[in-house]
């Protein structure tokens, strides 16, 4: 299972801030997929950890 950060409309967003008001709490909503890991070379990994450095961000390797 892979869970990010969830790409919330205006509605959504209105409806967490509500609930973070009366909680009194910071919120974050994520959402999960069920996906399972592909198999990588030790090439395509060091491919991959190349454009993480580059790009500033964690890639993930998944099956489609």
């Amino acid at each position: 299972m892979l869970c990010n950060l969830s790409q919330l409309d205006e509605t959504k967003l209105e409806e967490i801030r509500t609930v973070e008001q009366k909680v009194g709490k910071t919120l974050l909503a994520y959402s999960c997929y069920n996906v399972s890991p592909a198999d990588v070379s030790k090439d395509e990994i060091s491919q991959i950890a190349e454009a993480e450095k580059k790009l500033g961000v964690i890639l993930v390797a998944v099956k489609t």
